[in-house]
């Protein structure tokens, strides 16, 4: 008995302790890093979503509201991974992230963190699965800045 109201009592924790992340409150951090941080959730590798019904979410975003709601965000966030400028989206495949995790619920009864812009960023893969698994290593560092004969030391 004691084990199950523990269980219980975690169970309301964590759904207490659940954060809403929106657009609005991403915008107010101006690096890479800080935007990271704040979208990170640190799930495990396999750990099962949608399992038998994962039709169901890939039938929503092949949907005409999807797809619209899609291009208004990468218009928004200039093509851009989370939304940092100097982060351009060039030769990966574009995704939108929904910043909370979505559910079979919510799918079915189109709730509003489904489509609004507001819980929705633009990102590639590896950053999605930083967020995800809360891994670093999946980043894509920023590039080096080169400076003339800066690989030269005899020069300069």
């Amino acid at each position: 008995m004691q084990m199950h109201l523990t269980q219980c009592e975690n169970t309301v924790g964590r759904i207490q302790m659940r954060k809403i992340r929106t657009y609005s409150n991403l915008s107010r951090f101006d690096t890479f890093r800080e935007r990271y941080e704040y979208l990170r959730i640190g799930g495990s590798v396999g750990e099962e979503t949608f399992g038998f019904d994962r039709y169901l979410n890939q039938l929503f975003y092949k949907s005409k509201e999807w797809l619209s709601v899609r291009d208004f965000v990468i218009v928004r966030d200039h093509g851009c991974d989370l939304g940092i400028l100097d982060h351009e989206i060039r030769e990966e495949r574009i995704l939108i992230h929904h910043m909370n995790p979505i559910s079979i619920e919510d799918i079915l009864k189109r709730t509003e963190i489904l489509l609004n812009p507001e819980y929705l960023i633009t990102t590639i893969l590896s950053t999605h699965n930083a967020i995800h698994y809360g891994d670093e290593n999946l980043l894509i560092s920023d590039p080096v800045v080169r400076f003339e004969n800066d690989t030269c030391p005899w020069k300069g």
